[in-house]
Parts: structure tokens; C-alpha cells; sequence
């Protein structure tokens, strides 16, 4: 039993130190790497307690710091909740709850303890309907999108979210033929898209990027608005906040015949970028860095100055809270603050403002977030249809907390001629 209490006070520890200015999994690394003496089984187990703590949100988050002994009763209580089989560390430290991992998460709830209870956050705070309740861990429910089920999202954080690949045009049959040979797990999500448990390893079996992305299921569903934009002539394309470039690799794959641009803040996620096309056979491209808040940035050696009639497709997979992939970072969600939301909108708004005059007329703007608020999805539709006066052709959320994926939001709109 003294192993089990060590894991616990090691996350107990890592807990307090841990202030949510870098991801979980970047911070447990570093403090492994400090820590020599912890051998695989026990990072494991030490970083599966500390993510069952930050699944459970904002349920057990009071309005002052709990002690030591609190987080403690706190993971145990986030472990039991995650848990859907029984486990050595609740047989030893919680019997009664281990018998009881099997029941469903308002049962549990039930079973924890009242005295978890904790007031109303904010205004938004959905009604507990049992002493400790699901509902509690994501309390803004009046301010999601439309459609979204506020009980089946907190529902969701309580396990991780699988892990998605697009098979590539032309490549179904070796992909799925080297997953055979590797006696690797899968399911099919769609014609392309499989599925995987979160942990599995790819990168040796197939050709990740030549053969298939990884990508979630939700963002492969960017797909069906990309589809109705198919045309015999070229396309000029930018996709403004690149990131990785999985909406490029999406668009070249679907559009086929694509004049492509991409752009970035940060140059180092563009060298990233360079890489990835290379492996997925995309070229010819011109990249940029390029700080879209700022209106001068086409003030800077560039293609966008150059670009006299404008694009005919801008994608803007804008910066926003994430909130949509939470369940994969949950830690973002407990450190997660109402007010924040103005500061993501803010960007947004200005990116917006700078991106859509290089839209040219009968161009297109597909707009996408990772947020399930609606001031940064409908609201900022609204916007763009008011401001700049873009029409609004098809608009979703994409709903990934019933698929074990993320929830994302698209909307296609285009400038009249």
C-alpha cells in the first residue's frame, strides 16, 4: 500500500507546483526528467492521477485553495470517476468505491460525498441535481453553442478522447493491409478516417503524412464544406494560421488543384510546417510569417501585397480557447476563467478584420474554431455578417463529445460578386 500513498503525495506535489502556463503533459516531463528515480510504471500511474484530477474540472474548485488532504480525497475521486474497471490503487485506498466503478457517472457522484459540494462559480453555473454532479465540471452552460448537450459534454471529460487518422487519397488498402500485419486495433469512423486507443504508436507502422494524417474526427468533417468549393480551374487558397497545416493537406487532398499559401505567427511552427509538407508530397507552396492582429503586416516582404485579386479561399482555423478539446487537455479547463473568453475574441475580431479585404468577390471564407462557445462561433458569424457583409452559406457545430473526439465549429461564407 506505501506505493500507492507515494504516487499519491508525488501528485499531490506536482499539483500544487503546477500553475497551467504550460501543458500538463510538457510540465510532467520536466519533472520527471528532474526525478530519475521514477521508472515507467510509476510516470504512468503518477500522470494518470494528476489528468483524473483536472478531468473533473470545476467540480471540487472552491473559492480559496484546498489543503493537501483535500487533493488527495480529490484524485482519489477523479480516479473513481474516470475508472470504468477495477483497480489495484481504489482496492487498496477506496474498496468501497472499487466495487462500484461499473456505475454510471451521476451514480458515482452520488456515492463521493456531499461535502464536495461547492458553490456556484458563476452566473452560468448549471443546477446540481445530485449532491456532486457532473454538470458542475464545465459550469457555463448558457454560453454554449447552439445544440451543444451541456450534461453529455461534462459527461465527456471523464475519459480520453481516441486518436483519429485521415487515410490519404489512394492509400486505403496499404494502410489498412500494414495495420493487419501489425495486429494493431483500429475501427472505421468513415470511408478514410480510423480510429484508434489514445496510446497507440503509428509512426513505425505507416507513413504518417505520405499515407495518412493524424487528424480528428471533427476536423476531417471540414471536409463536406471544402467539397461544394471543387472546381476544373486552380484555386487560390490561403490558409492563415496554418499551425501544423492539417487544413492544407485536407485542401490539396479534396480541392486537388490548389495555388496554396500558408502563414503563420511563429516561424518555428512554420519550419515544423516544412517538414510535413515535404513528407505529404505538397508543393509548390509559399509560406509566410505573418502577425495577422496587426493590420501592417502585408507591409512585409509577402505574397498577400501581391495578391491583386485576391483569394478565392480563405481558411482561418483561428486562435480560440480550445475549449472544444478539453478532454485532451483537461488541465485548460481548471485553469479556465469566464473573462478569458474576451481575450480570444479580441484576436479573433482583428484577424478577421485584417484577412477578409484579400477575399476576393465570390471567394470564400471558411471559418473554424475548437471552441464550444458561441461568443466565438456564432457570434463571431454574426459578425462577419454584419461587418463585412460576407454571406452565410452553411454553418455547424461539430458535435465530438458522443464520438469519444473533439467538438469543433465551421462556417463557410462568401463575398458577393
Amino acid at each position: 500500500m506505501s506505493r500507492y500513498h507515494s504516487y499519491l503525495n508525488t501528485s499531490v506535489g506536482i499539483i500544487g507546483r503546477y500553475d497551467g502556463s504550460v501543458p500538463l503533459a510538457v510540465f510532467l516531463r520536466s519533472f520527471f526528467a528532474a526525478g530519475k528515480k521514477y521508472g515507467a510504471k510509476d510516470r504512468k500511474q503518477i500522470s494518470h492521477l494528476c489528468y483524473c484530477y483536472y478531468r473533473t474540472g470545476k467540480m471540487f474548485k472552491g473559492n480559496t485553495l484546498p489543503d493537501d488532504d483535500a487533493i488527495r480525497e480529490y484524485i482519489l475521486a477523479g480516479l473513481f470517476l474516470c475508472s470504468s474497471q477495477p483497480n489495484e490503487m481504489l482496492q487498496q485506498l477506496k474498496p468501497a468505491w472499487n466495487t462500484n466503478v461499473h456505475l454510471s457517472i451521476e451514480e458515482k457522484c452520488a456515492i463521493v460525498h456531499p461535502a464536495y459540494n461547492t458553490p456556484p462559480l458563476t452566473a452560468y453555473h448549471a443546477p446540481l441535481t445530485t449532491p456532486c454532479s457532473p454538470l458542475s465540471v464545465f459550469p457555463w452552460r448558457t454560453a454554449l453553442s447552439e445544440g451543444i448537450d451541456h450534461e453529455a459534454f461534462c459527461r465527456s471529460f471523464f475519459s480520453q478522447p481516441d486518436l483519429f487518422i485521415r487515410i490519404r487519397p489512394g492509400h486505403n488498402t496499404a494502410v489498412q493491409r500494414k495495420l493487419d500485419a501489425a495486429d494493431i486495433p483500429y475501427r472505421f469512423v468513415n470511408a478514410h478516417g480510423m480510429a484508434f486507443p489514445n496510446t497507440t504508436k503509428l509512426d513505425t507502422v505507416i507513413e504518417l503524412n505520405k499515407e495518412a494524417v493524424i487528424q480528428d474526427y471533427s476536423s476531417q468533417q471540414v471536409a463536406e464544406f471544402l467539397s461544394s468549393l471543387q472546381r476544373d480551374q486552380q484555386l487560390s487558397v490561403w490558409d492563415c494560421c496554418a499551425a501544423s497545416g492539417g487544413k492544407s493537406i485536407l485542401a490539396k487532398d479534396i480541392l486537388k488543384n490548389i495555388k496554396l499559401t500558408v502563414s503563420d505567427i511563429r516561424k518555428s511552427i512554420l519550419i515544423n510546417l516544412e517538414k510535413r509538407f515535404a513528407s505529404a508530397g505538397i508543393k509548390p507552396y509559399t509560406a509566410r510569417v505573418a502577425d495577422l492582429t496587426n493590420p501592417l503586416f502585408t507591409l512585409h516582404p509577402s505574397p498577400f501585397a501581391a495578391q491583386q485579386y485576391g483569394f478565392d479561399l480563405i481558411i482561418c482555423d483561428a486562435p480560440c480557447s480550445g475549449s472544444g478539446t478539453w478532454a485532451r487537455t483537461p488541465e485548460q479547463l481548471y485553469f479556465w476563467k469566464e473573462e478569458d473568453i474576451s481575450h480570444y475574441t479580441t484576436i479573433q475580431k482583428k484577424i478577421l478584420a485584417n484577412i477578409i479585404p484579400f477575399i476576393k468577390p465570390g471567394g470564400h471564407l471558411l471559418y473554424i474554431t475548437c471552441s464550444v462557445f458561441k461568443k466565438e462561433n456564432e457570434a463571431m458569424v454574426d459578425e462577419i455578417k454584419e461587418r463585412f457583409k460576407l454571406q452565410l452559406l452553411k454553418m455547424e457545430v461539430l458535435k465530438g463529445y458522443d464520438k469519444k473526439t473533439d467538438t469543433l465549429f465551421a462556417a463557410l461564407l462568401t463575398l458577393p460578386k
